[in-house]
């Protein structure tokens, strides 16, 4: 999604240095799909272009959004997939009780009411269903005029979570803040960079000095994330929990 981390056509390796966040998303999302038996009823709410279908394809997958982004505005400018369910994330037209597991990611941002959301996301659940959630901590402003929230925190997920029935909730973060700043050099870059317009003419001597310093630091940033215990300025949490 634009504004919610970079992404660049490297090859896998180098885009775990350089565009970490999507690659450390869809690595866990495979590896909380891969937990999920076969046959399973899924729902993929806010699933926009279904990134994450192949993942589910042991399972019954079923695919919702509410269908009103443009083309360019989906993750790598795909267009929507086929949904089978276009509705406000707030009132799902399905029963109570439908789905095994819900996933939902990097969509809470783009809700006016996150909470009534989280809410009918466990409606939608049968009791020991699996949420598999994630939503940025801070991101630049994108998908817009559908973008409301700055980022969730280890305690919304807790309290509202837990309000909304969910039990066993895991939170992760995604990296700390190195590769926090090491992804933001990488934007420093792109944001600098002539090519972008002859406004950015005048700045290419700092351009080209800063280039090889924002290349190196991401290159540091995953070593260096083992000294930030905390998390605090992570680049979001990718969350698990279970209906009670």
């Amino acid at each position: 999604k634009p504004g919610s981390g970079i992404s660049m056509p490297f090859p896998n390796k180098m885009s775990r240095m350089f565009a970490f966040n999507e690659c450390e998303r869809d690595d866990w999302v495979a590896a909380q799909a891969a937990l999920v038996p076969s046959q399973s009823r899924v729902i993929d709410i806010g699933a926009g272009s279904c990134p994450y279908r192949a993942h589910f394809a042991h399972c019954e997958y079923r695919a919702h959004d509410f269908a009103k982004l443009e083309q360019g505005q989906l993750r790598g400018g795909d267009a929507y997939a086929a949904v089978d369910y276009i509705s406000d994330i707030c009132d799902l037209p399905v029963p109570d009780g439908s789905f095994d597991v819900a996933l939902c990611t990097e969509v809470l941002e783009h809700i006016p009411d996150p909470i009534r959301a989280v809410g009918e996301t466990a409606r939608v659940l049968r009791s020991g269903g699996r949420l598999i959630l994630t939503a940025p901590l801070g991101s630049g402003l994108h998908q817009e005029p559908y973008h409301f929230y700055g980022g969730y925190t280890p305690h919304w997920y807790r309290k509202f979570l837990g309000e909304a029935g969910f039990v066993d909730i895991s939170i992760q973060p995604n990296r700390g803040f190195f590769s926090h700043y090491g992804q933001e050099c990488i934007r420093f870059l792109t944001m600098l960079a002539p090519w972008r317009g002859t406004s950015r003419l005048p700045w290419f001597p700092l351009w080209l000095v800063g280039l090889p310093w924002c290349l190196l630091i991401p290159l540091l940033a995953k070593a260096l994330d083992r000294l930030d215990r905390e998390k605090g300025f992570t680049v979001g949490y990718h969350v698990a929990a279970t209906k009670g």
